[in-house]
């Protein structure tokens, strides 16, 4: 299977049979995806140069209220979830453990990671980031545990317009963004990076996991049955 740009997220050999179904192997590679993605958002913080829009949202929610990024980021992923309403996107076991993970490891790895001065360290806490935060959504969705808040949003819009999942991400980015800086959030040259590029890198990861899973396990791939509903 070549590697490509997806529009839908792929099944694989460990993806659950429906989102409130996991067995082992789901249930890790979900955790797993989920605190990486949240490592991925903190070393975004940590490189100083600017949030991603999400957490520039999430910061500007924070500067008005008594809570924390981590708490700001959850309280806005219970508020995107209403956003499912209109285009009938379904939870699942994913969204509910999205929904708290993340933000949970925001706040630990925040306190872990190094602040770096030196500019070169800094872009590659950016770039790194930026990886990251992909790796770990294409790893989590594969599970087909259900989508978090937000990618639930992405990934409802993406099958029901049949626009392409990585221009629907941008397009959410930006908005996103806007009322972050409305809010007063800290904008930088990471979180236009980031809002410009995460879609497109989340797609190619995707795909990059689908062909490495099916070179190697090509029989399982295929088998795999479609999710119950």
């Amino acid at each position: 299977m070549p590697i490509r740009l997806v529009r839908s997220v792929p099944r694989f050999p460990w993806s659950a049979q429906g989102r409130w179904r996991p067995h082992a192997t789901s249930l890790v590679v979900l955790l797993t995806g989920l605190w990486l993605f949240g490592t991925g958002e903190a070393l975004l913080v940590s490189s100083k140069l600017g949030n991603s829009p999400w957490s520039v949202l999430g910061a500007g929610v924070a500067r008005h209220t008594p809570l924390d990024l981590g708490t700001a980021t959850i309280v806005i992923s219970g508020v995107v979830l209403l956003l499912w309403i209109p285009i009938g996107e379904k939870p699942g076991l994913g969204t509910i453990a999205n929904a708290l993970v993340v933000g949970t490891a925001v706040d630990v790895m925040g306190h872990v990671l190094p602040t770096p001065h030196a500019l070169a360290a800094r872009i590659g806490l950016m770039v790194g980031g930026i990886a990251v935060v992909a790796a770990a959504g294409a790893l989590y969705l594969s599970t087909q545990l259900g989508p978090g808040p937000r990618d639930g949003w992405m990934t409802g819009v993406a099958e029901r317009t049949g626009v392409p999942i990585a221009r629907v991400r941008i397009s959410i980015e930006v908005v996103v963004l806007v009322a972050g800086a409305l809010l007063g959030g800290r904008l930088g040259v990471a979180t236009f990076v980031f809002g410009l590029t995460i879609g497109h890198v989340l797609a190619f990861m995707l795909g990059l996991l689908a062909a490495a899973a099916e070179r190697a396990r090509p029989a399982a791939y295929a088998a795999v049955p479609p999710p119950s509903t």
